[in-house]
């Protein structure tokens, strides 16, 4: 176990690895493309870079004919996490670790069955809505006032949530409910407003999953383009990328949208 969180410590030392996992985070990518993110680094010193990672366990390497595609696995930081982070976090629960124990447990080799709870999946949502207001009316709607228009909740049946949005990197969009109930739908991690915002959110699923998504507001005949973005990877149950579809559609296209357009000044 030190000699891997040692290894693991080593692929997280340098700053070109940490962005290769944050570019990860979003989807993954080919070496190539990879690559033209750090136009200043040569393509071999990327492959080293990986190497790296990957002897740290941090990605894993899919081969699809004369390529080769890099994901990031997020168990070695879940691991640390609950090492020390996760026992003051009343549900820390993550379904890979707990395979791992068992598997180490019992010494034998255990075939998983592909059902709907365990299969490891990904998917990308990407979804456009035109909103006839200016950028930074948009970008407001999106973040300070969500909480106006976010129809979806996690408090119980019947409790009364209220939502706070701070559009600051570091920032979190957060349910409250009770005196010391709630829940984190976001964290941000890269803001340009009123241009683009980024949170990393599991967004109603539970378990291991690695979720982000992404608002770009594009400007477009004086109105505003809404771009979404979504990416989520990890055990993912087979109707949650259609739910999160239409979850998003009606977010975005019915609720925001009329929001907006009927609240001009916002």
């Amino acid at each position: 176990m030190e000699d891997e969180l040692s290894t693991l410590f080593k692929a997280l030392g340098h700053p070109i690895r940490r962005r290769i996992l944050d570019i990860l985070k979003d989807s993954p990518k080919t070496t190539g493309e990879l690559n033209d993110y750090f136009p200043e680094v040569t393509r071999y010193a990327i492959m080293k870079h990986l190497a790296i990672l990957e002897e740290g366990n941090l990605v894993v390497i899919r081969r699809e004919g004369k390529y080769r595609r890099n994901f990031i696995n997020v168990v070695p930081l879940q691991r640390m996490h609950n090492r020390w982070i996760g026992k003051y976090m009343g549900t820390a629960a993550n379904s890979l670790l707990n395979l791992q124990a068992m598997i180490e447990i019992k010494g034998e080799d255990i075939v998983m069955e592909k059902t709907e709870q365990n299969t490891s999946r990904i998917f990308k949502i990407e979804q456009e809505v035109l909103i006839n207001a200016p950028r930074e009316q948009v970008f407001k709607a999106l973040t300070e006032r969500a909480g106006d228009w976010w129809e979806f909740r996690l408090a119980p049946k019947g409790v009364e949530s209220q939502f706070i949005f701070n559009p600051v990197p570091g920032g979190q969009f957060i349910e409250k409910w009770g005196e010391n109930q709630g829940a984190i739908w976001g964290n941000v991690y890269y803001v340009n407003a009123p241009e683009e915002i980024r949170l990393h959110g599991h967004l109603g699923m539970q378990g291991a999953v690695n979720s982000s998504y992404t608002y770009r507001l594009l400007d477009k005949d004086g109105a505003t383009l809404l771009q979404l973005s979504h990416h989520a990877s990890g055990i993912i149950r087979e109707n949650w990328e259609e739910e999160h579809t239409n979850g998003w559609k009606h977010l975005l296209g019915n609720l925001l949208k009329n929001y907006v357009e009927q609240n001009q000044g916002i």
